[in-house]
């Protein structure tokens, strides 16, 4: 017999863990969509599944906002070709002047109507490959062009009429090895004046030539007037109908080839040069000074404002012995004499002009030179009285000192704002006409300006 020996209990429940949502919101679930609850493995697919659906939908999500975002955005425009014309050699580079397109070519030069894009002329008799030119028009379909082919040679031509005329290679000599390079071509607006900067072996220069253009014009017209003239009396003279047809067929460019035409040449106006490092006097006392002032302003005695070569070199001596181990340890070289510079040419200004001068508000009245690595925004005026300094060692007529070195300046279309950045990431805008800075922005550090740009 089996007998219990302890009463009948209740046995206890399960240990299953049921979600506490589902039991506090069974009443709103559909009992139709109710599903049991998957084992543990497939629960596990379960939710990698729905995080990889949840991160799809996130990232169509942010592709469509992007989608949308650049549709909202401005396009711009995009700008097809609306001719072209084809050139017979390599092209280096292009001047627009007038109704002309001049293209500097791997050999000589060309020129393009800007009406109907076809070759007008070519020169290539010096066989050079011309790798930049500029261009400026000078009136009564003339025009001014200034090239430099790849040996360095600045070449000065003239347009008229269709055709080239070479008037000058402007930095050639008869020896090569004393020959200078031209690194930099400028031609003022209007063809006043040309500016071409040189180097040679040790040193740097910039020449500025005065452009006889009124000279030009006439002569020009008077060869083209002689050109018809030769033309028309070979017509009359000529009793053979195909001789007649073929005179016919001649171009004026083309008599005008046949005529030994001679422009005169340009005029060295100003060579300005690198300002010197400062250097001791040569006066051995304040009269020897006195005799070289021609206007004779002085103020005081100057006894104690002579400084010696002897006094620069005891200084420099004491400087080197006292900061010897640091000079070693960065290297200090000897500050070299600087070999490349910008200038600009500069209209009429309240700084530029003394009172009694009389000038046209088109033609430039002066230059502004920096050379790199320099402090100095140098001014020259370019009157006639400056010409007998051609030779010299002119001086600046206006100093605009800056904290940094200059990098690099622009000279808006007016002539009247000058622009100057500085290697410390400065650029100061000047009032020329004033003759003071309007402001002065800097830009992010560790950022160095390479060019700057008046719009």
């Amino acid at each position: 017999v089996n007998s219990r020996q302890h009463p009948l209990e209740i046995p206890p429940p399960s240990a299953k863990d049921w979600p506490k949502e589902e039991e506090e919101n069974f009443f709103l679930l559909d009992p139709d969509r109710k599903r049991d609850v998957l084992p543990q493995p497939f629960r596990m697919i379960h939710k990698l599944v729905m995080q990889v659906f949840e991160s799809a939908v996130e990232i169509i999500e942010e592709r469509e906002m992007l989608r949308e975002a650049q549709k909202r955005k401005v396009q711009p425009t995009k700008c097809f070709p609306t001719a072209e014309f084809q050139v017979t050699e390599r092209a280096n580079c292009l001047a627009v002047s007038g109704k002309y397109i001049f293209v500097g070519l791997s050999v000589g030069l060309a020129a393009f109507s800007r009406c109907d894009l076809k070759d007008v002329c070519a020169w290539d008799a010096a066989q050079r490959e011309i790798c930049a030119i500029h261009a400026s028009a000078l009136g009564n379909e003339g025009h001014v062009l200034l090239a430099v082919d790849e040996m360095g040679l600045a070449w000065l031509f003239c347009f008229h009429r269709e055709s080239f005329l070479l008037i000058k290679a402007l930095n050639e000599v008869e020896d090569i090895s004393q020959r200078s390079l031209c690194v930099e071509v400028v031609l003022s607006r209007g063809g006043d004046y040309a500016g071409i900067l040189l180097q040679g072996n040790t040193e740097a220069w910039l020449e500025i030539y005065q452009l006889p253009k009124d000279s030009w014009l006439t002569e020009m017209e008077e060869n083209s007037r002689a050109a018809e003239e030769l033309a028309g009396s070979e017509r009359r003279s000529s009793s053979s109908p195909v001789g007649t047809l073929l005179l016919q067929e001649l171009p004026v460019p083309a008599l005008q080839a046949g005529l030994d035409i001679k422009l005169d040449p340009p005029e060295l106006l100003l060579t300005v040069r690198p300002p010197k490092p400062i250097t001791g006097t040569s006066f051995k006392g304040p009269l020897d000074a006195l005799k070289e002032v021609g206007d004779g302003s002085t103020f005081g005695l100057g006894y104690n404002h002579l400084i010696k070569d002897s006094q620069w070199e005891l200084q420099d001596a004491i400087f080197c012995s006292t900061y010897q181990e640091y000079l070693e340890a960065e290297g200090v070289t000897k500050e070299e004499m600087p070999r490349y510079a910008t200038f600009h040419f500069l209209l009429p200004s309240r700084i530029l002009m003394a009172p009694e001068m009389e000038v046209e508000p088109d033609i430039p009245v002066g230059i502004g030179v920096h050379w790199y690595g320099n402090h100095n925004f140098c001014l020259y005026l370019l009157n006639p009285s400056l010409r007998d300094k051609a030779g010299s060692d002119l001086k600046p007529d206006l100093v605009w000192p800056c904290a940094a070195p200059i990098a690099c300046s622009a000279v808006s279309s007016c002539s009247r704002y000058l622009a100057l950045a500085g290697e410390d990431a400065t650029i100061t805008i000047w009032d020329k006409h004033l003759g003071y800075p309007l402001s002065v922005t800097a830009i992010l550090e560790e950022r160095f300006i390479r060019s700057i740009h008046f719009l």
